[in-house]
């Protein structure tokens, strides 16, 4: 179990998972849980921590904030099942419940990683995955009346599956992390929102927003395979940059005066500002490239994914 425990995380999770892959457990029972946070069962809650807490009025405030009811706009309501979601006793909480869980694989001698709600079972043949999948299906909903997920609870490859955000990936040195494909997209999408050409914002706001968006990113993938893909997507973002700068400048006597600003010379300058090109095209130009460079785009504060990815792994 790695999710909000002292001195573990999501990278010690991902590590376990390569090294379970290069231990030849190639098969993974991907468990979802059903709006697990909204259904855990209060009393069996109480019971579980009755095995680590013999003072009452300790467990008495407990059950209170386990009840203690939401506010649904403006309308109270009871909280008869679930922890509060973004209370800070929530996550404990909801792994001294799974501990239960926890307890049960290691019973039968299962190698698992869990992190939260959010657990894998790593097996050696799809036979052997079907088979626990049934057995914990059965323990979770009966002994801890929790839902399995019977759409999204699948066995496969450990290749196929995303877990915490990432996948593996396999080369002559063994298994290795890389983001997931899901989490690329997203990343991506979240990027060309922060620079649609007509947000009308400063290129110094539009860096700071990309510059914490990425930085994050990037640590959190940091210990993955993802040189590659974060080349590629410093390529796409200078031009998305460039497009937004072209729009900025929308005038003809903008575009020319801004032109020679860069090194170009007039007659240049005028022959480009006059194309009629679409803005994405005109982004990609040699021209705008060779004048907008990205030492220039750097030194406006846009960042450098793959020397900050670089620095993040050197550390």
């Amino acid at each position: 179990s790695f999710g909000f425990r002292p001195y573990r995380g999501a990278h010690d999770a991902i590590e376990k998972v390569v090294d379970l892959y290069n231990q030849g457990y190639r098969r993974v029972v991907d468990l979802d849980l059903k709006a697990y946070f909204d259904n855990v069962n209060h009393v069996l809650m109480i019971k579980y921590l009755q095995q680590y807490i013999d003072d009452p009025w300790t467990l008495r405030l407990i059950r209170k904030f386990l009840t203690s009811g939401v506010l649904d706009h403006g309308l109270f309501a009871k909280s008869e099942k679930g922890t509060p979601q973004g209370g800070p006793l929530s996550p404990l909480l909801a792994n001294i419940y799974l501990n239960e869980l926890d307890k049960e694989l290691t019973r039968h001698g299962h190698h698992f990683v869990r992190y939260a709600d959010d657990c894998n079972i790593y097996v050696k043949s799809q036979r052997a995955g079907e088979r626990v999948m049934r057995s914990i299906t059965q323990f979770l909903e009966k002994r801890l009346k929790v839902k399995v997920n019977p759409d999204k609870t699948k066995v496969g490859s450990s290749l196929r599956l995303k877990f915490l955000g990432f996948s593996l990936g396999v080369d002559h040195n063994g298994a290795y992390a890389r983001p997931a494909k899901q989490s690329q997209q997203r990343v991506k999408k979240a990027l060309k929102l922060l620079t649609k050409r007509n947000r009308g914002i400063s290129l110094i706001r539009m860096f700071e927003e990309i510059h914490r968006k990425m930085r994050g990113w990037l640590q959190y993938y940091s210990i993955g395979k993802l040189t590659n893909f974060i080349q590629r997507l410093d390529k796409w973002l200078r031009v998305r940059i460039r497009q937004y700068i072209w729009k900025q400048w929308k005038k003809f006597k903008t575009k020319v005066t801004n032109l020679q600003k860069l090194g170009l010379s007039q007659r240049d300058a005028y022959v480009f500002a006059s194309t009629r090109k679409g803005y994405w095209r005109t982004a990609h130009s040699k021209t705008l490239s060779y004048s907008l460079t990205n030492r220039k785009l750097e030194q406006l504060g846009l960042i450098n994914m793959s020397k900050t990815l670089q620095s993040i792994q050197c550390d």
